[in-house]
């Protein structure tokens, strides 16, 4: 098995490390370098986010943490028992995953949170080294389609065949599921296209299947 996060000095994406460098000089006392996973390699649970928030994980160094998208992200997962403690948007507020994990499709924060296809593909075997190193996993949760077609290409198969949807599901291989969601972000929040009992069918999806 190979390294299943870069290095925090990462030099893979050019315009990731200027953009990264850039921020460390505009904002030096964050975090502002590739953020690692959260929660245990050995849950049964893996949720694929797409990219670091410039202002949430870029910042507070860990996933989903410190933005509009990790409020809801992570009061979710306390109300279904995949996390214990109390969010409080930095990583040092002591909450903890149960069952469960948390990383990105793309490890860096890129310019207006859009990676390029070449970046994607970059840092893709990262996560499929992730994968390989979860020895329980059951089942994945993409939030959003670039989290969708990531997982995809990691486990070599067709977009295609796999069409993504709100609470989809598909059968990636005979251990792992793939379940699709739109991110949690606050644009889909404030456009209406996510609910919070859209999202927390979800989850009821997923606890449904495996014994947390």
């Amino acid at each position: 098995m190979e390294s299943i996060a870069p290095a925090p000095n990462c030099a893979l994406c050019p315009r990731l490390v200027a953009f990264r460098e850039k921020n460390s000089r505009k904002f030096p006392d964050k975090f502002n370098a590739p953020v690692p996973s959260f929660g245990p390699l050995d849950a049964e649970i893996l949720i694929v986010g797409l990219a670091p928030g410039l202002k949430g994980a870029n910042f507070s160094g860990r996933p989903f943490t410190g933005d509009y998208a990790g409020d809801l992200l992570y009061a979710t997962l306390l109300k279904f028992g995949l996390a214990k403690g109390t969010y409080a948007k930095h990583k040092d507020d002591g909450l903890s995953l149960v069952n469960c994990r948390i990383t990105n499709a793309v490890k860096c924060v890129p310019p207006e949170n859009k990676p390029t296809t070449d970046e994607e593909a970059t840092c893709r075997p990262f996560l499929i080294d992730e994968i390989a190193a979860m020895p329980n996993l059951q089942a994945i949760l993409s939030l959003g389609l670039i989290s969708h077609k990531a997982v995809l290409k990691t486990f070599d198969l067709k977009q295609s065949a796999f069409k993504f949807a709100h609470g989809a599901e598909h059968a990636l291989n005979d251990q792992i599921k793939l379940i699709d969601s739109y991110h949690c972000s606050r644009y889909n929040t404030q456009t209406r296209r996510l609910s919070t009992p859209m999202f927390e069918e979800i989850f009821e999806k997923i606890t449904a299947k495996i014994v947390c």
